[in-house]
Protein backbone atom coordinates (compact mmCIF):
# COMPACT_ATOMS: atom_id res chain seq x y z
CA UNK A 1 0.00 0.00 0.00
CA UNK A 2 1.44 3.29 -1.50
CA UNK A 3 0.29 5.61 1.86
CA UNK A 4 3.44 6.15 3.82
CA UNK A 5 3.98 9.71 5.81
CA UNK A 6 6.28 9.61 8.87
CA UNK A 7 3.92 11.18 11.91
CA UNK A 8 5.64 13.25 14.64
CA UNK A 9 5.29 13.04 18.26
CA UNK A 10 2.64 10.44 19.06
CA UNK A 11 1.38 10.09 22.80
CA UNK A 12 -1.81 9.56 25.38
CA UNK A 13 -1.76 5.79 26.84
CA UNK A 14 -6.16 6.14 26.72
CA UNK A 15 -5.61 5.03 30.98
CA UNK A 16 -9.28 5.45 32.75
CA UNK A 17 -8.71 8.75 34.92
CA UNK A 18 -10.26 9.95 38.43
CA UNK A 19 -12.99 11.84 38.23
CA UNK A 20 -12.54 16.05 39.27
CA UNK A 21 -11.40 19.12 37.06
CA UNK A 22 -9.39 19.50 34.27
CA UNK A 23 -7.98 16.38 31.78
CA UNK A 24 -4.51 14.75 31.60
CA UNK A 25 -3.15 12.44 29.52
CA UNK A 26 -0.70 10.57 31.33
CA UNK A 27 -4.06 9.62 33.60
CA UNK A 28 -6.53 9.87 31.25
CA UNK A 29 -9.03 12.95 31.00
CA UNK A 30 -10.62 13.85 34.17
CA UNK A 31 -14.17 14.02 34.18
CA UNK A 32 -16.72 15.09 36.45
CA UNK A 33 -19.28 13.16 38.66
CA UNK A 34 -22.64 13.61 37.14
CA UNK A 35 -24.81 11.48 39.06
CA UNK A 36 -28.39 11.52 38.14
CA UNK A 37 -27.63 13.85 35.23
CA UNK A 38 -28.89 12.83 31.62
CA UNK A 39 -27.34 13.66 28.14
CA UNK A 40 -28.90 12.78 25.12
CA UNK A 41 -27.12 12.57 22.18
CA UNK A 42 -27.82 12.26 18.10
CA UNK A 43 -26.05 10.50 15.33
CA UNK A 44 -26.65 9.46 11.98
CA UNK A 45 -24.82 6.35 13.02
CA UNK A 46 -26.69 2.65 12.80
CA UNK A 47 -25.17 -1.09 13.10
CA UNK A 48 -21.80 -1.36 13.77
CA UNK A 49 -21.15 2.22 13.92
CA UNK A 50 -23.81 2.91 16.26
CA UNK A 51 -22.71 -0.56 18.68
CA UNK A 52 -19.17 0.90 18.25
CA UNK A 53 -20.32 4.35 19.90
CA UNK A 54 -22.03 3.09 22.54
CA UNK A 55 -18.67 1.79 24.01
CA UNK A 56 -17.53 5.50 24.18
CA UNK A 57 -21.13 6.67 25.70
CA UNK A 58 -21.09 3.40 28.23
CA UNK A 59 -17.87 4.53 29.67
CA UNK A 60 -18.42 8.00 29.77
CA UNK A 61 -21.41 7.04 31.81
CA UNK A 62 -18.86 4.19 33.73
CA UNK A 63 -17.03 7.13 34.35
CA UNK A 64 -19.61 9.95 35.39
CA UNK A 65 -22.35 8.46 36.81
CA UNK A 66 -24.58 10.50 34.06
CA UNK A 67 -26.98 8.13 31.73
CA UNK A 68 -26.54 8.61 28.36
CA UNK A 69 -29.76 8.38 25.41
CA UNK A 70 -28.64 8.01 22.05
CA UNK A 71 -31.54 9.06 19.48
CA UNK A 72 -30.74 8.09 16.01
CA UNK A 73 -31.28 10.70 13.76
CA UNK A 74 -31.63 9.39 10.18
CA UNK A 75 -29.73 10.47 7.19
CA UNK A 76 -30.82 13.91 7.20
CA UNK A 77 -29.35 15.25 10.30
CA UNK A 78 -29.98 18.90 9.70
CA UNK A 79 -34.20 18.55 9.04
CA UNK A 80 -33.93 16.49 12.31
CA UNK A 81 -32.13 19.15 14.53
CA UNK A 82 -33.89 21.80 12.75
CA UNK A 83 -37.18 20.07 13.74
CA UNK A 84 -36.36 19.19 17.36
CA UNK A 85 -35.29 22.96 18.03
CA UNK A 86 -39.01 24.17 16.38
CA UNK A 87 -40.47 22.12 18.73
CA UNK A 88 -38.37 23.10 21.48
CA UNK A 89 -36.77 19.69 22.42
CA UNK A 90 -33.33 19.45 20.76
CA UNK A 91 -30.93 16.78 21.90
CA UNK A 92 -28.05 18.26 23.76
CA UNK A 93 -25.44 16.81 21.76
CA UNK A 94 -25.24 16.25 17.82
CA UNK A 95 -23.19 14.34 15.99
CA UNK A 96 -22.92 16.31 12.64
CA UNK A 97 -21.67 15.07 9.26
CA UNK A 98 -20.86 18.25 7.81
CA UNK A 99 -18.79 21.39 8.86
CA UNK A 100 -21.47 23.05 6.48
CA UNK A 101 -24.08 22.38 8.54
CA UNK A 102 -21.84 23.41 12.13
CA UNK A 103 -21.78 27.15 10.26
CA UNK A 104 -25.35 27.04 9.44
CA UNK A 105 -26.69 25.89 12.77
CA UNK A 106 -24.01 28.44 14.49
CA UNK A 107 -25.33 31.39 12.59
CA UNK A 108 -28.97 30.35 13.43
CA UNK A 109 -27.91 30.59 17.08
CA UNK A 110 -28.44 27.18 17.60
CA UNK A 111 -24.90 26.10 18.83
CA UNK A 112 -23.02 26.15 22.30
CA UNK A 113 -19.61 27.44 22.73
CA UNK A 114 -17.41 24.88 23.97
CA UNK A 115 -16.27 25.13 27.84
CA UNK A 116 -13.28 25.78 28.87
CA UNK A 117 -12.33 22.14 29.78
CA UNK A 118 -13.10 20.77 26.17
CA UNK A 119 -11.72 23.53 24.44
CA UNK A 120 -8.15 22.58 26.79
CA UNK A 121 -8.42 18.66 25.06
CA UNK A 122 -9.12 20.60 21.83
CA UNK A 123 -5.86 22.38 21.97
CA UNK A 124 -3.96 19.82 23.48
CA UNK A 125 -5.16 17.14 21.10
CA UNK A 126 -5.67 18.50 17.39
CA UNK A 127 -4.16 20.23 14.73
CA UNK A 128 -4.75 24.07 14.01
CA UNK A 129 -6.88 23.03 11.16
CA UNK A 130 -9.18 20.13 12.83
CA UNK A 131 -9.80 23.06 15.06
CA UNK A 132 -10.69 25.41 12.18
CA UNK A 133 -13.49 23.37 11.12
CA UNK A 134 -15.01 23.10 14.40
CA UNK A 135 -15.38 27.36 14.64
CA UNK A 136 -17.07 29.66 13.35
CA UNK A 137 -16.70 33.76 13.53
CA UNK A 138 -13.71 32.43 15.82
CA UNK A 139 -15.45 31.04 18.59
CA UNK A 140 -14.82 26.93 18.80
CA UNK A 141 -18.27 25.19 18.36
CA UNK A 142 -17.06 21.70 17.89
CA UNK A 143 -15.19 18.16 18.45
CA UNK A 144 -14.27 16.29 15.10
CA UNK A 145 -14.70 12.88 16.90
CA UNK A 146 -14.69 10.64 13.38
CA UNK A 147 -12.52 11.10 10.82
CA UNK A 148 -12.53 9.49 7.39
CA UNK A 149 -9.58 9.50 4.47
CA UNK A 150 -12.02 9.84 1.43
CA UNK A 151 -8.96 9.40 -1.15
CA UNK A 152 -8.40 5.70 -0.99
CA UNK A 153 -9.40 2.44 -3.34
CA UNK A 154 -10.16 -0.32 -1.74
CA UNK A 155 -9.37 -3.74 -3.95
CA UNK A 156 -9.95 -7.59 -4.31
CA UNK A 157 -6.12 -8.96 -4.66
CA UNK A 158 -7.00 -12.10 -6.29
CA UNK A 159 -8.37 -9.67 -8.77
CA UNK A 160 -6.04 -7.81 -9.86
CA UNK A 161 -3.67 -10.69 -9.67
CA UNK A 162 -5.41 -12.65 -11.91
CA UNK A 163 -5.16 -9.83 -14.38
CA UNK A 164 -1.67 -9.20 -13.83
CA UNK A 165 -2.30 -5.53 -12.61
CA UNK A 166 -0.63 -3.88 -9.66
CA UNK A 167 -1.57 -0.84 -7.96
CA UNK A 168 -2.11 2.34 -10.00
CA UNK A 169 -0.65 5.87 -9.54
CA UNK A 170 -1.88 8.03 -12.17
CA UNK A 171 -5.37 8.36 -13.49
CA UNK A 172 -4.62 7.00 -16.82
CA UNK A 173 -2.48 4.17 -15.40
CA UNK A 174 -6.04 3.54 -13.21
CA UNK A 175 -8.86 3.18 -16.48
CA UNK A 176 -6.04 1.13 -18.33
CA UNK A 177 -5.89 -1.52 -15.10
CA UNK A 178 -9.93 -1.32 -15.25
CA UNK A 179 -9.46 -2.29 -18.79
CA UNK A 180 -7.40 -5.02 -18.27
CA UNK A 181 -9.69 -6.42 -15.05
CA UNK A 182 -12.59 -6.27 -17.37
CA UNK A 183 -10.64 -8.33 -20.49
CA UNK A 184 -9.76 -10.75 -17.86
CA UNK A 185 -13.26 -11.37 -17.35
CA UNK A 186 -13.51 -9.29 -13.58
CA UNK A 187 -16.00 -6.09 -13.77
CA UNK A 188 -13.36 -3.83 -12.50
CA UNK A 189 -15.03 -1.17 -10.75
CA UNK A 190 -18.00 -1.08 -8.30
CA UNK A 191 -19.96 2.06 -7.52
CA UNK A 192 -22.59 2.85 -5.27
CA UNK A 193 -24.77 5.45 -7.04
CA UNK A 194 -27.70 5.06 -5.34
CA UNK A 195 -25.83 7.13 -2.67
CA UNK A 196 -25.26 10.35 -4.18
CA UNK A 197 -22.59 11.44 -1.89
CA UNK A 198 -20.16 8.46 -3.18
CA UNK A 199 -20.08 10.18 -6.69
CA UNK A 200 -19.47 13.23 -4.68
CA UNK A 201 -16.22 11.91 -3.91
CA UNK A 202 -15.18 10.88 -7.01
CA UNK A 203 -15.59 14.54 -8.15
CA UNK A 204 -13.75 15.69 -5.80
CA UNK A 205 -10.62 13.99 -5.26
CA UNK A 206 -10.64 14.43 -9.28
CA UNK A 207 -11.09 17.72 -8.99
CA UNK A 208 -8.39 18.42 -6.11
CA UNK A 209 -5.66 16.52 -7.84
CA UNK A 210 -6.35 18.19 -10.99
CA UNK A 211 -7.43 21.62 -10.32
CA UNK A 212 -5.08 22.30 -7.30
CA UNK A 213 -5.94 22.90 -3.84
CA UNK A 214 -6.98 26.30 -4.30
CA UNK A 215 -9.27 26.63 -7.04
CA UNK A 216 -10.94 23.84 -4.96
CA UNK A 217 -11.43 26.19 -2.17
CA UNK A 218 -12.94 28.48 -4.46
CA UNK A 219 -15.35 26.10 -5.86
CA UNK A 220 -16.60 25.04 -1.92
CA UNK A 221 -16.86 28.75 -1.12
CA UNK A 222 -18.60 29.03 -4.31
CA UNK A 223 -16.71 31.98 -5.34
CA UNK A 224 -16.24 30.38 -8.92
CA UNK A 225 -19.20 29.04 -10.36
CA UNK A 226 -19.61 25.34 -11.48
CA UNK A 227 -19.99 26.39 -15.12
CA UNK A 228 -16.03 27.09 -14.76
CA UNK A 229 -13.91 25.38 -17.13
CA UNK A 230 -12.47 23.71 -14.51
CA UNK A 231 -15.29 21.39 -13.29
CA UNK A 232 -15.77 20.73 -16.76
CA UNK A 233 -12.83 19.09 -17.03
CA UNK A 234 -13.02 17.44 -13.69
CA UNK A 235 -16.40 15.74 -15.35
CA UNK A 236 -14.89 14.92 -18.15
CA UNK A 237 -12.17 13.02 -16.45
CA UNK A 238 -14.86 11.29 -14.88
CA UNK A 239 -16.51 10.46 -17.93
CA UNK A 240 -13.13 8.77 -19.17
CA UNK A 241 -14.43 5.84 -16.51
CA UNK A 242 -18.18 6.34 -15.84
CA UNK A 243 -18.84 7.04 -19.56
CA UNK A 244 -17.52 3.44 -19.99
CA UNK A 245 -20.23 1.21 -18.83
CA UNK A 246 -18.01 -1.95 -19.65
CA UNK A 247 -16.03 -1.08 -16.86
CA UNK A 248 -18.75 -0.36 -14.09
CA UNK A 249 -20.02 -3.16 -12.29
CA UNK A 250 -23.33 -3.89 -13.61
CA UNK A 251 -22.63 -1.30 -16.14
CA UNK A 252 -24.05 2.62 -15.79
CA UNK A 253 -27.66 1.72 -14.91
CA UNK A 254 -26.25 -1.10 -12.53
CA UNK A 255 -24.27 1.89 -10.94
CA UNK A 256 -27.24 3.79 -9.56
CA UNK A 257 -29.16 1.07 -8.39
CA UNK A 258 -26.40 0.23 -6.13
CA UNK A 259 -26.11 1.64 -2.35
CA UNK A 260 -22.60 2.26 -0.49
CA UNK A 261 -22.42 -1.30 1.86
CA UNK A 262 -23.30 -3.48 -1.37
CA UNK A 263 -20.24 -1.69 -3.59
CA UNK A 264 -18.31 -2.56 -1.12
CA UNK A 265 -19.02 -6.39 -0.09
CA UNK A 266 -19.87 -7.17 -3.98
CA UNK A 267 -16.17 -6.46 -4.52
CA UNK A 268 -14.98 -8.89 -1.72
CA UNK A 269 -17.64 -11.42 -1.95
CA UNK A 270 -16.57 -14.42 -1.02
CA UNK A 271 -12.77 -13.52 -0.67
CA UNK A 272 -12.74 -14.04 -4.21
CA UNK A 273 -13.02 -12.04 -7.49
CA UNK A 274 -16.74 -12.91 -8.08
CA UNK A 275 -18.12 -9.63 -7.22
CA UNK A 276 -15.36 -6.99 -8.65
CA UNK A 277 -12.38 -5.95 -8.62
CA UNK A 278 -11.72 -2.15 -6.89
CA UNK A 279 -14.39 0.16 -5.18
CA UNK A 280 -13.13 3.74 -4.16
CA UNK A 281 -13.90 4.00 -0.98
CA UNK A 282 -13.08 5.98 2.51
CA UNK A 283 -11.69 4.01 5.27
CA UNK A 284 -15.18 3.02 6.71
CA UNK A 285 -15.23 0.54 3.96
CA UNK A 286 -13.43 -2.41 5.99
CA UNK A 287 -16.35 -1.79 8.83
CA UNK A 288 -18.49 -3.41 5.32
CA UNK A 289 -15.57 -5.63 4.13
CA UNK A 290 -15.72 -7.11 7.53
CA UNK A 291 -19.15 -8.58 7.07
CA UNK A 292 -17.01 -10.23 4.02
CA UNK A 293 -15.15 -13.32 4.50
CA UNK A 294 -12.15 -11.07 2.62
CA UNK A 295 -9.58 -10.33 5.41
CA UNK A 296 -8.16 -6.88 5.30
CA UNK A 297 -4.67 -6.85 4.28
CA UNK A 298 -4.69 -9.98 2.52
CA UNK A 299 -7.54 -10.31 0.29
CA UNK A 300 -9.02 -7.16 0.18
CA UNK A 301 -6.06 -3.84 0.19
CA UNK A 302 -6.02 -0.21 -0.26
CA UNK A 303 -3.93 2.52 -2.38
CA UNK A 304 -4.67 5.81 -2.64
CA UNK A 305 -6.98 7.75 -5.43
CA UNK A 306 -4.96 8.17 -8.30
CA UNK A 307 -3.16 11.44 -9.37
CA UNK A 308 -4.80 13.08 -11.94
CA UNK A 309 -2.81 16.07 -11.79
CA UNK A 310 0.87 16.63 -10.07
CA UNK A 311 -0.36 14.93 -6.64
CA UNK A 312 -2.47 12.72 -5.46
CA UNK A 313 -5.28 14.30 -3.58
CA UNK A 314 -6.09 13.54 0.19
CA UNK A 315 -9.81 14.46 0.90
CA UNK A 316 -10.93 14.05 4.25
CA UNK A 317 -14.39 14.44 5.88
CA UNK A 318 -15.43 13.73 9.71
CA UNK A 319 -18.40 13.66 12.29
CA UNK A 320 -17.95 16.54 14.69
CA UNK A 321 -19.95 16.65 18.12
CA UNK A 322 -21.62 20.33 19.31
CA UNK A 323 -23.26 21.16 22.37
CA UNK A 324 -27.06 21.83 21.35
CA UNK A 325 -28.25 22.61 24.89
CA UNK A 326 -25.64 23.83 27.48
CA UNK A 327 -25.24 21.61 30.66
CA UNK A 328 -22.49 20.45 32.82
CA UNK A 329 -23.08 16.70 31.19
CA UNK A 330 -23.23 17.77 27.45
CA UNK A 331 -19.94 19.88 27.91
CA UNK A 332 -18.33 16.81 30.27
CA UNK A 333 -19.22 14.95 26.82
CA UNK A 334 -17.52 16.66 24.65
CA UNK A 335 -14.46 17.33 26.76
CA UNK A 336 -14.33 13.18 26.57
CA UNK A 337 -14.91 13.00 23.17
CA UNK A 338 -12.00 15.02 22.24
CA UNK A 339 -9.37 13.16 24.55
CA UNK A 340 -7.07 10.31 23.83
CA UNK A 341 -9.73 8.43 25.98
CA UNK A 342 -12.61 7.75 23.75
CA UNK A 343 -10.48 7.52 20.34
CA UNK A 344 -9.03 4.66 21.74
CA UNK A 345 -11.89 3.00 22.89
CA UNK A 346 -13.65 3.37 18.93
CA UNK A 347 -9.86 2.86 17.13
CA UNK A 348 -9.67 -0.53 19.22
CA UNK A 349 -13.66 -2.00 17.73
CA UNK A 350 -12.66 -1.11 14.73
CA UNK A 351 -13.58 0.66 11.55
CA UNK A 352 -12.78 3.95 12.88
CA UNK A 353 -10.25 7.21 12.04
CA UNK A 354 -9.20 9.17 14.21
CA UNK A 355 -8.13 13.08 13.78
CA UNK A 356 -6.56 12.95 17.45
CA UNK A 357 -3.05 13.64 17.16
CA UNK A 358 -2.34 12.14 20.30
CA UNK A 359 -3.39 9.18 20.31
CA UNK A 360 -1.26 6.33 20.21
CA UNK A 361 -1.23 4.53 16.34
CA UNK A 362 -1.04 1.35 18.04
CA UNK A 363 -4.63 1.46 19.40
CA UNK A 364 -5.88 0.54 15.65
CA UNK A 365 -5.87 -2.79 15.42
CA UNK A 366 -5.74 -3.55 12.23
CA UNK A 367 -2.47 -2.61 10.31
CA UNK A 368 -4.02 -1.32 7.26
CA UNK A 369 -6.17 1.48 9.54
CA UNK A 370 -3.36 1.87 11.40
CA UNK A 371 -1.29 2.79 8.12
CA UNK A 372 -4.33 4.80 6.96
CA UNK A 373 -4.73 6.93 10.31
CA UNK A 374 -0.84 7.65 9.85
CA UNK A 375 -1.19 9.41 6.69
CA UNK A 376 -4.39 11.11 7.75
CA UNK A 377 -2.89 12.49 11.23
CA UNK A 378 0.98 13.05 9.45
CA UNK A 379 -1.04 14.77 6.47
CA UNK A 380 -1.01 17.82 8.88
CA UNK A 381 -2.90 20.67 7.79
CA UNK A 382 -1.97 19.87 4.50
CA UNK A 383 -5.40 18.46 3.42
CA UNK A 384 -8.97 19.77 1.92
CA UNK A 385 -12.24 18.80 4.29
CA UNK A 386 -14.84 17.26 1.76
CA UNK A 387 -16.51 20.04 -0.67
CA UNK A 388 -19.95 18.80 -0.25
CA UNK A 389 -19.69 18.35 3.77
CA UNK A 390 -18.91 22.37 3.64
CA UNK A 391 -21.96 23.10 1.14
CA UNK A 392 -25.27 24.13 2.98
CA UNK A 393 -27.48 20.57 3.58
CA UNK A 394 -29.40 22.34 0.65
CA UNK A 395 -26.96 21.47 -1.38
CA UNK A 396 -24.33 19.22 -0.45
CA UNK A 397 -26.34 16.81 1.85
CA UNK A 398 -29.47 16.51 0.84
CA UNK A 399 -30.63 12.68 -0.95
CA UNK A 400 -32.34 13.35 -4.28
CA UNK A 401 -31.66 17.00 -4.43
CA UNK A 402 -28.96 19.72 -5.18
CA UNK A 403 -25.17 18.41 -6.29
CA UNK A 404 -26.22 14.53 -4.91
CA UNK A 405 -28.90 14.50 -7.49
CA UNK A 406 -27.25 16.13 -10.71
CA UNK A 407 -24.09 13.76 -10.68
CA UNK A 408 -26.80 10.89 -10.13
CA UNK A 409 -28.21 12.17 -13.44
CA UNK A 410 -24.51 12.55 -14.59
CA UNK A 411 -23.71 9.22 -14.34
CA UNK A 412 -26.65 7.97 -16.00
CA UNK A 413 -24.82 9.52 -19.36
CA UNK A 414 -21.76 10.80 -18.99
CA UNK A 415 -20.49 10.64 -21.97
CA UNK A 416 -22.11 13.44 -24.19
CA UNK A 417 -20.46 16.83 -24.02
CA UNK A 418 -23.51 18.41 -23.92
CA UNK A 419 -24.67 16.77 -21.19
CA UNK A 420 -22.09 17.72 -19.17
CA UNK A 421 -22.55 21.36 -19.84
CA UNK A 422 -26.27 21.16 -19.02
CA UNK A 423 -25.01 19.48 -15.01
CA UNK A 424 -23.16 22.21 -14.72
CA UNK A 425 -25.98 24.27 -15.17
CA UNK A 426 -27.77 22.31 -12.96
CA UNK A 427 -24.84 22.31 -10.44
CA UNK A 428 -24.66 25.90 -10.45
CA UNK A 429 -28.15 27.00 -10.15
CA UNK A 430 -28.79 24.97 -7.61
CA UNK A 431 -25.69 26.39 -5.47
CA UNK A 432 -26.47 29.95 -6.43
CA UNK A 433 -29.93 28.98 -4.45
CA UNK A 434 -28.30 27.35 -1.73
CA UNK A 435 -25.43 30.17 -1.07
CA UNK A 436 -27.84 32.87 -1.68
CA UNK A 437 -26.35 34.22 -4.88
Amino acid sequence: MGLVVVLGACGGDGGRGEAGGGGGSATGVRLPRLSGQKVQVTAVWTGVERENFGKVLDEFERRTGAEVDFVPSGDDMAGFVGSKIAGGGPPDVAMLQQAGVLREFAAKGWLKPLGADAKGQLGKNYSAGWRGLGRYKGTDYGVFFKASNKSLVWYNTKAFEDAGVGEPKTWKDFVQAAQTIAESGVEPVSVGGADGWTLTDWFENVYLSQAGPEMYDRLARHEIKWTDGSVRRALTTLAELFGRGDLLAGGNAGALQTDFPTSVTRTFSGGDASGAAMVASADFAAANIAQTRARVGVDAKVFPFPAVGAESPVVTSGDVAVVLKDNEAAQALLTFLASTDAAKIWAQAGGFLSPNKELDQAAYTDGVMREIARALVGAGDDFRFDMSDQAPASFGGKPGQGELKELQDFLRNPKDPKDIARTQERLEKDAAKAFGR
